[in-house]
C-alpha cells in the first residue's frame, strides 16, 4: 500500500492548478487533477470552494473503501491504478511522500490509524506521531494542536539536488522558503517548505528513511534538539507566523 493523493477544495482552482503545474513541477491531467512523474494517476485533486481538505487516498490495498476518522477525516482506499510513468526529472516531484494532519487528540488518532487502518507507528515526539503503511518511515503523521486541519503535504523529489533546486526555483517565482533547507529527525528526510497561492503549506522532501519490521519505535526522549536547533543540520530558519497560518487554512469538510 502507498499514499496516492490528497483532494482539496480551494478558492481558485485555476490559479492553484497553474502554481502546481508551472512552478511546483506537477503535470495537469483531466478532472482538475495533477500528477507526478511516477506511476500514480494523480497526486492532487482540486475542487472549487472555501478552503477545505476533502480526502486522503491510499492505493494498492486489497479492497476499496472509505473510512471516516475520529475527527471527521476522510480516508479512501483504492486498488492500484497505475499509469505509465513520465520521464524522470530532478526538478519534478515523483509522488507524495506524506501528509501531516493537525489533531486535537493525537493518541486517539494513533489508535485509529493502527487499529482501523492497519498502519504502524514509527516514531513519537513531543509534538507528533509518525506512522507508516509500508517500509517507508511515514506516510502520515499527526501533530498535536488545539484544532483539526491539514498541516502540510510533502512531495518526494529525486534527490537533495532536486530539493535545493526547487527551493531556488520557488524563490525566483516569488515563493520564499518558509522553513528550510534542513534535515528532519524522525524520517531523516531533507526538506523545504512553502506556502502556495492557495494558502496551504507544501514541502519538497527526499531521502526519507526505511523502517523494517525490526525498527525500534522512537520515543520523545529520543528526539530532543540542542538549544537553538530544530533539525539535524542546525541551519534552517522557520517563519512560524506564515507556517502557523498555513497549517490552519484547510479544515476537514
Amino acid at each position: 500500500m502507498q499514499l496516492q493523493s490528497v483532494d482539496l477544495r480551494v478558492p481558485d482552482v485555476e490559479a492553484t492548478a497553474r502554481f502546481f503545474a508551472e512552478v511546483w513541477g506537477l503535470e495537469r491531467v483531466p478532472g482538475n487533477r495533477l500528477r507526478g512523474t511516477g506511476s500514480l494517476p494523480y497526486l492532487v485533486g482540486l475542487e472549487q470552494g472555501a478552503p477545505a481538505i476533502l480526502a486522503i487516498t491510499f492505493s494498492g490495498g486489497s479492497s476499496e473503501r472509505e473510512v471516516k476518522g475520529p475527527e471527521g477525516e476522510t480516508y479512501r482506499f483504492v486498488r492500484e491504478q497505475a499509469v505509465p510513468p513520465l520521464e524522470r526529472n530532478r526538478d519534478r516531484p515523483i509522488r507524495l511522500s506524506h501528509v501531516v494532519l493537525n489533531s486535537k487528540d493525537v493518541d486517539a488518532a494513533e489508535r485509529f490509524a493502527t487499529e482501523k487502518l492497519g498502519f504502524r507507528v514509527s516514531d513519537r515526539t513531543r509534538h507528533m506521531t509518525f506512522l507508516r503503511c509500508s517500509s517507508v518511515h511515514h506516510c502520515i503523521a499527526y501533530a498535536r494542536a488545539g484544532y483539526t486541519s491539514l498541516n502540510h503535504v510533502a512531495f518526494e523529489m529525486a534527490n537533495v539536488d532536486g530539493v535545493m533546486r526547487g527551493i531556488g526555483r520557488l524563490r525566483d517565482a516569488g515563493y520564499p522558503c518558509v522553513w528550510g533547507p534542513g534535515r528532519h529527525g524522525p524520517g531523516n528526510n531533507v526538506f523545504g517548505y512553502f506556502v502556495g497561492p492557495h494558502g496551504g503549506l507544501v514541502e519538497y522532501t527526499t531521502e526519507v528513511s526505511e523502517a523494517g519490521d525490526d525498527y525500534r519505535v522512537g520515543a520523545p526522549e529520543d528526539w530532543k534538539w540542542p538549544r537553538g536547533r530544530i533539525d539535524h543540520w542546525g541551519v534552517s530558519v522557520k517563519d512560524t507566523a506564515r507556517t502557523d497560518a498555513a497549517e490552519r487554512a484547510f479544515m476537514w469538510k
